[in-house]
C-alpha cells in the first residue's frame, strides 16, 4: 500500500506528453474517496484541468468540479501569478485596490517578467497557503492539495524557490514568504510524484528529474507509469517471435481454419510483422520498467485508454490506483 495520509501537497510533474495532467485529475479523485476533499490546483495557464472536467474555463476562485466515490469532493483552481501578486501585495503590504490599480497600469506583469523567480514563488505559495489550513483547521480546508505542476526539465527550480529568491531578497517580505514555502515543500507534507511512459526519453527525463529534487532535497513520491499496454502475446508466443519460428505458413493455416476469405499468406505476413513489433514493443517496454525500478521508489501501472480520455477514464485510473493501494 502507498499511504500519504500525512501527506497534503502532491506535486504531478512529467515530461510533455506523458499524461501529467491527467494523472493529477485522477490522483485528486482517488484522493477524494470517502467523503474528503481534494483541491486539483493549475500553474500554467492552460486551461487543462477544465477540458478534462468539461468545465466552463476555470477563473482564480476554488470551484468544486467532481464528486468522488464515497461522496468525496474535487474543488479545482487555476491560478494566476498576477492575480497571486495582487492577493500578496493586499496581505502582506495592506495595499487592498491599490494592487488592482498596479496590475491596470501593467505594473504586476512588469515585476512577474523582470523576476521570473517571483512567478513561480507566488505560484507556489498559493499551494502552500492552501495547506496551512489544514493545519488550521479552518474550515474550507482540504485533506489534499494536488498541484499539476510544469514539466520535468523545470520542475525542480519551480519548487525550489529558495535558491530563486536569493537572487530577489536577502531579507524582507519576500525572503520570508519563500522560507515559509520552503517549510512545506521541503517536510514530509509535500510529495512530488513524477508521471512517465515506457519510452527512453520519458523514463531517462525522470531518472533525472529525480537525481536533481534529491539533490536538492526535495520529496520525491512515487512513479506514475502511464498508458501501459496489456500483453497481446504469452511468453512462449514472444519467444517464437524473436526466434523466427512463428512462419507465415502456419498463420496461413489459422486463417484458412478461420474461415477468412482473402488471401491468406497477405494476411500473415501483415500478422507477422505486427507480431514482430509487438514484441520489439514489449522488450522496449521491459528495459525501461527495470530502469524505472532501479530508482527504488514506488510505482503504479496506469493502463492505456484507446478511446481517449474523459471524464469517465479519470474515474477508471482513479480506480486503477486505489487498486494498487494509493491512499
Amino acid at each position: 500500500m502507498v499511504n500519504w495520509s500525512g501527506t497534503a501537497l502532491h506535486v504531478v510533474s512529467g515530461k510533455g506528453g506523458a499524461g501529467k495532467t491527467t494523472v493529477a485529475a485522477a490522483l485528486a479523485i482517488n484522493l477524494a474517496r470517502e467523503g474528503k476533499r481534494t483541491l486539483l490546483m493549475e500553474v500554467e495557464g492552460r486551461q487543462g484541468i477544465a477540458q478534462l472536467f468539461d468545465t466552463p474555463p476555470l477563473p482564480y476562485e476554488e470551484r468544486r468540479i467532481a464528486v468522488a466515490p464515497g461522496d468525496g469532493e474535487v474543488w479545482a483552481l487555476a491560478v494566476d501569478a498576477d492575480e497571486a501578486l495582487v492577493e500578496y501585495l493586499a496581505t502582506f503590504y495592506n495595499l487592498g485596490r491599490a494592487g488592482s490599480a498596479l496590475r491596470k497600469m501593467g505594473a504586476i506583469d512588469f515585476a512577474t517578467t523582470l523576476a521570473p523567480g517571483l512567478r513561480d514563488v507566488l505560484l507556489t505559495g498559493k499551494a502552500c497557503e492552501l495547506v496551512r489550513r489544514k493545519t488550521k483547521r479552518a474550515d474550507n480546508a482540504y485533506d489534499a492539495i494536488v498541484i499539476d505542476a510544469p514539466p520535468t526539465g523545470r520542475i525542480e527550480q519551480f519548487l525550489n524557490v529558495t535558491a530563486q529568491v536569493s537572487a530577489l531578497a536577502k531579507t524582507g517580505p519576500i525572503h520570508r514568504h519563500a522560507e515559509m514555502v520552503m517549510g512545506v515543500i521541503g517536510s514530509p507534507q509535500t510529495a512530488v510524484h513524477l508521471v512517465t511512459l515506457l519510452e527512453e526519453m520519458p523514463v531517462q527525463e525522470t531518472i533525472d528529474a529525480v537525481a536533481q529534487l534529491q539533490t536538492a532535497n526535495l520529496p520525491v513520491g512515487a512513479i506514475f507509469i502511464n498508458m501501459v499496454r496489456d500483453a497481446l502475446l504469452d511468453e512462449k508466443q514472444m519467444a517464437k517471435v524473436r526466434k523466427g519460428t512463428l512462419g507465415i505458413k502456419k498463420l496461413s493455416d489459422i486463417a484458412v481454419a478461420a474461415g477468412i476469405h482473402q488471401d491468406p499468406s497477405v494476411l500473415a505476413t501483415a500478422l507477422l510483422q505486427e507480431a514482430h513489433d509487438h514484441v520489439d514493443r514489449s522488450d522496449l517496454e521491459a528495459r525501461e520498467s527495470s530502469r524505472v525500478d532501479e530508482l527504488g521508489l514506488p510505482t503504479i501501472s496506469l493502463p492505456l485508454i484507446s478511446r481517449g480520455i474523459d471524464l469517465g477514464s479519470l474515474y477508471l485510473l482513479a480506480d486503477a490506483m486505489f487498486d494498487q493501494g494509493v491512499r
